[in-house]
Formats: structure tokens, sequence, C-alpha cells
């Protein structure tokens, strides 16, 4: 299977809220969110529960965990690409329902000009 190529979700004015989120973390927490992060390049659509798991109106969420707490990566299938739209850290178990409404608004305007609102630095 093809490797899926993931890229990072940018707002208009160039910032990237993955990252800005991302570098907050601890060490620790950043090695599990590239971890999860690196298979979901390797696997794509493959990538299943307890790593990943479909939200609602295609939404996927990335799932770690380090010390009681969830980190939840939010992203979505574009073609061939999976693009970070969100990010997130929960004590319940699932996502707060404002967080995918954010994520759907962003993969909306991702859809509308993916070229506008793609990270240059992604990951891959």
């Amino acid at each position: 299977m093809p490797k899926t190529k993931v890229i990072l979700y940018c707002e208009e004015d160039g910032s990237c809220p993955y990252l800005e989120w991302f570098e907050q973390l601890s060490v620790k927490a950043q090695d599990k969110c590239l971890v999860r992060v690196k298979r979901l390049g390797e696997l794509g659509h493959e990538l299943r529960r307890p790593e990943a798991d479909l939200l609602r109106d295609g939404i996927y969420e990335l799932r770690a965990s380090l010390q009681g707490f969830h980190y939840r990566v939010l992203y979505f299938f574009h073609g061939t690409v999976a693009a970070i739209v969100s990010h997130g850290i929960v004590k319940e178990s699932a996502v707060p329902p404002k967080e995918i409404d954010r994520a759907i608004e962003r993969k909306k305007r991702f859809e509308a000009n993916p070229a506008k609102h793609r990270h240059e630095d992604g990951t891959e």
C-alpha cells in the first residue's frame, strides 16, 4: 500500500494551529503524537482503533495517551493526502463537539482552496 502524505492545515494568516499546540507539549507527549502521525503516513485509511477513529463528517482522530491525558489530533483525507486540522488534550474519553465543529470548518476551508491552507513545512 502506498504511503499517505500527511500535511498540516494553516490559517489564511499562515499560522498553523497544530504546530502551535504541539510546540507547547512535553517532549514525551510530542513523541507519542509523532508516532501516531508517522503511523497515519504509513497506513492511511487502514489505521484503526486504538490508534485512530472516525468521529463524524469525515473527521478522524489520532489517539495517544500519556499519564492519564488523552492527546487527540484531528484530521481528514483529501484525495491521497491526510490533512491535520486540529488538536486537543482531553481528560474525558471523547473529543468535545466544539473541537469537531472547528475541524469541520477548517476542512471546508481547506477543500475550497487546498493551496492556501497547506502549511509549507508539512509532516511527511
